[in-house]
């Protein structure tokens, strides 16, 4: 199969190749963009495959940094944006199921695409657009399945994130996965408690925004995914989660956070631990322990749960969307933030400084509370937002708390 006109992005790197070419050396596009240029995606990262040792390539190219030099990767950045190539290589055991113990660097394309993931990743392209396929991954693109290189076993207890990679694949690109790999993750699932939680996350959150999301969910849930992941998932009823994935998907991290604990019975404090349990951010948990407790009972939402939301209101309304909100209450939920006197705490005619200055507080925990009780009054139109309405207000406090 030929490629007759290139992407520009292939277009760009071609260069490299050609010097890598030039000097003897075999060079090809490998992996994930040639996969998504075959699918009509949008290409991301053009990765470079070469029989050309790193020391070879180093001395090939004038600017060069060494990204991963120990398994033969070097950024080259001669061509205005920086690619990666990578030495042809094959890989002894994997111990910790995650990392070759040794790499070896060969001179053979062969054996380099016999140690990667998937037929379909297993795709190499020559810069004049030529397709080298040696593992049937064009049939499985053209199929629609998502099927291990060789041995699926072998694959998977290599790196026991391969699995999440399946799963994540086939709801992200709508395929199925081939029987023998569909068991072979069955298998060895519980490998993936020996896989670092940050990597497993990654892979769920692309899985949970995949167009089939729901799909993957019910297979990782039957296959015997789901117990070896971060949370005890497996105590939870997920049918309602799956239900809503079956309609859409979340569009951004943060929401597929929001959603999932949306659709837990965790408590806020809980939710927060299980944010951590999967090393996520503490802007992540944030977000999510905000969000969620009020998606879970937006009809008891009250003006002020909105104003503290209020820089997370896209989430939120996404949130609403994919737990099939009723629309005349998400239009009443977008009206009210849109009405909102105020909608962050700078928006007050009145701030800390000013209270500071007129000697009413000392610096405290006091004078937020107090901030958060003038911001309330507004909200409710118990006081406008004028200076004076809200000292005039903050005495009235002083006075009551002192009585």
């Amino acid at each position: 199969m030929k490629i007759e006109t290139l992407p520009q992005e292939f277009k760009d790197a071609q260069p490299a190749l050609k010097r890598l070419e030039d000097a003897g050396h075999e060079a090809y596009f490998v992996g994930g963009a040639v996969r998504d240029m075959l699918l009509n995606k949008p290409i991301h990262d053009v990765d470079i495959a070469t029989s050309a040792f790193p020391e070879e390539v180093k001395r090939l190219f004038n600017t060069t940094v060494d990204t991963g030099i120990q398994h033969g990767t070097v950024m080259v950045l001669d061509f205005g944006n920086g690619y990666e190539i990578t030495t042809f290589r094959t890989e002894s055991t994997y111990t910790d199921f995650r990392r070759p113990d040794k790499v070896t660097f060969v001179r053979s394309l062969l054996e380099d695409l016999k140690r990667r993931d998937f037929t379909i990743n297993a795709l190499a392209m020559t810069h004049t657009g030529d397709i080298v396929d040696l593992f049937n991954g064009l049939s499985d693109l053209k199929k629609g399945i998502i099927r291990a290189v060789g041995d699926a076993e072998v694959r998977f207890t290599e790196d026991a994130l391969r699995m999440m990679r399946a799963l994540r694949f086939s709801a992200q690109l709508s395929f199925d996965i081939a029987v023998d790999t569909q068991k072979a993750l069955k298998t060895l699932a519980p490998n993936l408690e020996k896989i670092a939680v940050e990597r497993i996350r990654v892979e769920f959150e692309k899985l949970l925004q995949g167009e089939k999301a729901a799909q993957s969910m019910e297979m990782a849930v039957h296959d015997g995914v789901i117990p070896y992941l971060p949370g005890h998932l497996e105590n939870w009823d997920l049918t309602p989660l799956i239900s809503d994935l079956k309609i859409r998907q979340p569009q951004h991290h943060q929401v597929v956070w929001a959603h999932l604990l949306s659709r837990s019975s965790l408590q806020v404090e809980d939710m927060k631990k299980f944010m951590r349990l999967w090393k996520t951010s503490r802007e992540d948990i944030k977000a999510v322990a905000m969000i969620a407790p009020i998606a879970r009972q937006i009809d008891q939402a009250s003006i002020f749960d909105l104003y503290r939301i209020y820089s997370y209101r896209n989430e939120l309304i996404e949130v609403l969307q994919l737990m099939g909100t009723a629309t005349e209450t998400i239009a009443n939920i977008v009206h009210m933030l849109k009405t909102l006197p105020i909608k962050q705490s700078s928006d007050l005619a009145i701030n800390g400084n000013k209270l500071l200055a007129r000697g009413l507080f000392n610096p405290g925990p006091e004078l937020g509370r107090t901030l958060e009780k003038l911001a309330r009054a507004v909200l409710l139109g118990e006081v406008n937002n004028r200076t004076d309405s809200l000292l005039d207000y903050a005495k009235e406090l002083i006075s009551y708390d002192k009585n």
